[in-house]
């Protein structure tokens, strides 16, 4: 019997460098994936990547989505890059803790940019843009609850999963 061999490296999004206060999908990974590559490494395992509450202490394995991303993963330069924030609206960037994460300092800094960003493309998005948009949230049908949930949650600031109160989580 034969077995064929691999190997992987197991690394979450978190620990990439990032001048951003935490490790995203923009640069650092595409650094990290390329290393892999030229050491000839098969495999990039990851822990979840969906978003995290401080309730649950951060932790990837107690999302409140199965399958909503972490928005603290967005590149702000991929953001620059296409056109939805421009250099300026990165500064000024705090100080943030090396060899850790402080993820209410990462949230006050990227959650703006990614409102900012949002607002860009309610203002200038191509038809091409809004299209890709529309396709997305007709493919992913989870999107419209999910967002609920999250306004619902963010506004009472609160989690609605987490409440006695079943019947608010309930969408007619």
């Amino acid at each position: 019997m034969r077995f064929d061999r691999s190997d992987a490296v197991f690394c979450h999004v978190t620990s990439l460098p990032g001048a951003y206060g935490i490790g995203d999908l923009g640069e650092g990974a595409r650094e990290f994936l390329s290393f892999l590559g030229d050491a000839g490494v098969d495999h990039w395992q990851i822990c979840p990547i969906g978003p995290t509450i401080s309730a649950a202490g951060e932790s990837p394995y107690q999302s409140p989505s199965a399958f909503a991303g972490n928005p603290l993963f967005v590149d702000p330069e991929g953001l620059v890059d296409d056109g939805w924030l421009d250099e300026g609206d990165l500064e000024p960037v705090p100080d943030f803790p090396t060899g850790r994460v402080d993820y209410d300092a990462v949230r006050e800094y990227k959650l703006p940019l990614l409102r900012t960003a949002f607002d860009r493309f309610e203002e200038r998005a191509s038809d091409d843009d809004r299209a890709a948009l529309d396709e997305f949230r007709e493919r992913e049908p989870w999107l419209a609850d999910y967002a609920l949930f999250r306004a619902l949650s963010d506004a009472r600031s609160s989690s609605l999963a987490r409440s006695s109160n079943r019947s608010n989580a309930v969408r007619n």
